[in-house]
């Protein structure tokens, strides 16, 4: 009868446990439900706080360093307040945090330097975590939803370890099927790759459009190559060049090429020859050291006072924001579209720094009686774009300003027809510097 009675009693207490909200057990239970969403919810908020706030600089590897960070302290709050307020200690959580921490920390205060490595060690070891959370939560926590919440995130971590896996072997992978053709030159706190063929004067040299780089301009540096000494080169964070420390603008992009130039031992004068945003830099190229520029050739280009969109009401921000959203293609979205983070990360700056590389272009008042080509593509483009390729035109007193009809923007450069016109116009640049006859003639 005894046993009986407690046994009933027993059963009394469980379900008045299970049932009142005041009973201890439902208490404990939510609380570390709480606790678990309030840790990787302030882990989330610390991320975002340190890339907003002067954590570190403006780069790609510190903003990543920097939400790794965040991320390490939720994790660390997770273990810490679940075995001070719970009756569920998850100071297993403390891994994860200590892993977080240290490669956020490192990628911060030794940035690109430590990248490349922590490319290859954290796929496999971020994989091998996921796994680990996932069995962890299973012994050290009660309640299927609670363990629902860190498998989602364990997911989430296995996905970005794949992806950041497919990412660096598909980096490698284009490396070794793309052998750099050309050279690196030092142009102080970073290198350029340097790509010359042919051989006779003038030099023409190249500049690529937005987002582009050296190899995008063969087609037609191969077909100059044949009458003249022709030099394609990469812009600091794209192709085979090395990223600079700093965010590129117009002008340092001039003065990284003149500097190329000069330690390459290129000589000048030179005919210029810029496709879209590479315009841009052409003609800033040709205020600032206007002595060494014969002959230049527009690409349906960029104008310069064009209409672009301005990033600079919170530039510190926003240069967060941008270092972010390229970090993003280390992922293994990056190689979906054929680019690494470094590319992604150089375009986006470019981009940013539109509204100012448009400005310093039009530092290029005159061209005087130098031989100037504008070439603009019928299609795509509206009535104001050909009004400002007249403008660019009328820089200089000996210029030719041809429309190709069946040609697009991109094709100008890409497409055999297209490329074809615009070699013939370099070509005829070149021909007019050398004679020191008109173009028109």
């Amino acid at each position: 009868m005894t046993t009986t009675s407690n046994l009933i009693a027993t059963l009394t207490t469980e379900d008045r446990g299970q049932n009142d909200p005041l009973g201890r057990a439902p208490a404990r239970t939510a609380r570390i439900g709480f606790v678990l969403l309030g840790s990787l919810a302030a882990g989330l908020a610390a991320a975002v706080l340190l890339v907003v706030a002067p954590f570190g600089p403006a780069t790609q590897s510190a903003v990543t360093g920097s939400v790794l960070c965040g991320f390490a302290l939720g994790w660390a709050m997770l273990a810490i307040l679940s075995a001070r307020l719970t009756d569920q200690p998850q100071r297993w959580a403390f891994a994860p945090a200590l892993l977080m921490g240290l490669s956020g920390v490192l990628l911060v205060l030794f940035g690109s330097a430590v990248q490349p490595v922590l490319n290859w060690i954290w796929p496999p070891v971020m994989l091998a975590l996921s796994i680990w959370i996932i069995v962890r939560a299973r012994r050290a926590l009660r309640g299927s939803r609670n363990r629902w919440g860190l498998y989602a995130v364990s997911v989430l971590l296995a996905g970005a370890s794949i992806g950041g896996g497919y990412q660096a072997i598909g980096e490698a992978a284009d490396a070794q099927a793309n052998p750099m053709p050309g050279q690196l030159i030092d142009v102080g706190d970073h290198s350029l790759h340097l790509y010359c063929t042919g051989s006779g004067s003038p030099t023409v040299v190249m500049e690529a459009g937005g987002g582009a780089m050296s190899s995008d301009l063969g087609r037609i540096s191969a077909a100059v190559a044949g009458d003249t000494r022709v030099c394609v080169y990469d812009r600091a964070g794209r192709g085979w060049s090395e990223s600079a420390q700093t965010s590129p603008h117009g002008i340092q992009i001039a003065a990284d090429l003149h500097t190329l130039l000069q330690r390459a031992q290129v000589p000048g004068p030179y005919v210029l020859a810029g496709h879209s945003f590479g315009g841009l830099y052409v003609q800033t190229f040709a205020a600032l050291y206007p002595s060494e520029v014969s002959g230049m050739v527009l690409i349906d280009s960029t104008a310069p006072n064009a209409a672009v969109p301005d990033y600079a009401v919170h530039p510190y921000v926003m240069d967060r924001v941008f270092a972010l959203a390229s970090a993003s293609a280390q992922l293994g979205l990056g190689h979906l579209f054929g680019a690494t983070a470094r590319d992604l990360r150089s375009t986006i700056d470019e981009y940013a720094d539109a509204g100012d590389a448009v400005k310093q272009a039009a530092s290029l008042e005159d061209f005087g009686g130098k031989p100037l080509f504008v070439l603009t593509a019928r299609l795509g483009n509206d009535p104001a774009w050909f009004v400002a390729q007249d403008q660019m035109a009328a820089l200089s007193t000996d210029s030719v300003h041809r429309v190709i009809e069946d040609a697009s923007h991109d094709g100008l450069v890409s497409d055999p027809d297209g490329a074809a016109a615009t070699t013939q116009a370099i070509l005829d640049v070149v021909a007019s510097v050398r004679s020191g006859e008109s173009l028109g003639t």
